[in-house]
């Protein structure tokens, strides 16, 4: 079956673990605010490479006859994608080794950080050629080599995060939106990175035997919590132990979405929307709660006492 190719005139239009976030990106906007405003890089290093061949783009309209239902969040075309014209002779010819890099801004991470995104396939259905998605990072910051001499060439994206499909197969990719990520690790103290999602494929081009379409969405990098450390650092409580009124003070002001109180088998007895100074659990039985507040900032959870 022919495969399915993108117009990307569509694209180049240049006109559950609580956490800090770190640094997000959905997407939305255009391809040219992304490469000229916001600071990401575009560079097709896949050989051969022909004058026309696309980098990473958003679409000006969501492709709904690729990826049904559009962006994983956000408006419908807020989505990054690729395909297979990376590489060959011409949008309809040729076939060769796809590298094509989509590069994030600078990002300041620490170990235990959780960077994640989500892909899928621009199949409706089953996949009818193979893709591969690498998610790389650099370590060296400003000074960091983007590739620029060939498919493979890594400049200095030397670390491997993760792969989608490496094998080339059929049915590992994600035909729907999934959700990928990495913990970093080994880092000497917190660290100037770039990540980098690098589609690459061998065999790949209108004529190759691998290579269709690919996007990703919602790019999020978070610093987990210790909910016991976010809670003290933000809340007090009092009296505890008590027999009725539980005083809540927000001692940073930050913006609460809910508190709820669970028993010891995580089922929640008590629950209220927003920040509220106080709270009654005279009803309660005698026991052990846990006292669990959400806010824009993390989330947070100590152990009161019902008497």
């Amino acid at each position: 079956m022919k495969k399915l190719l993108l117009s990307f005139s569509m694209i180049l239009a240049l006109g559950s673990a609580q956490a800090q976030n770190i640094f997000n990106f959905g997407f939305e906007g255009t391809t040219a605010n992304m490469y000229t405003t916001l600071g990401w890089t575009g560079t097709n290093q896949s050989t051969p490479v022909y004058t026309g061949a696309p980098v990473w783009g958003i679409p000006t309209t969501a492709p709904t006859t690729t990826f049904a239902g559009g962006a994983q969040g956000g408006t419908a075309p807020s989505f990054a994608l690729i395909n297979y014209t990376s590489t060959g002779t011409s949008s309809t010819a040729g076939s060769g080794t796809i590298s094509n890099w989509l590069i994030s801004p600078i990002i300041v991470v620490e170990n235990g950080d959780v960077v994640s995104f989500y892909t899928r396939i621009g199949r409706n259905a089953a996949a009818q050629f193979a893709d591969n998605l690498e998610l790389r990072y650099s370590t060296d910051g400003a000074f960091t080599v983007v590739p620029s001499t060939g498919a493979t060439d890594l400049g200095s994206f030397t670390n491997l995060a993760l792969a989608v499909n490496p094998n080339l197969d059929l049915v590992s990719y994600p035909t729907s939106w999934t959700q990928l990520s990495y913990t970093f690790t080994g880092l000497t103290g917190p660290t100037e990175v770039q990540l980098a999602f690098r589609y690459y494929v061998t065999d790949g081009g209108p004529a190759g035997a691998n290579s269709d379409i690919i996007g990703i969405d919602t790019v999020s990098v978070d610093r987990p919590l210790s909910t016991d450390s976010f809670f003290s650092g933000n809340f007090t409580v009092s009296p505890n132990p008590t027999s009725d009124i539980l005083k809540i003070t927000n001692n940073t002001n930050v913006n609460v979405n809910s508190i709820e109180v669970t028993d010891m088998n995580g089922r929640v007895v008590k629950q209220v929307k927003g920040m509220v100074d106080q709270i009654n659990v005279a009803e309660l039985n005698a026991g052990v709660y846990f006292l669990k507040i959400a806010s824009d900032k993390g989330t947070g959870t100590t152990k009161i006492i019902k008497k």
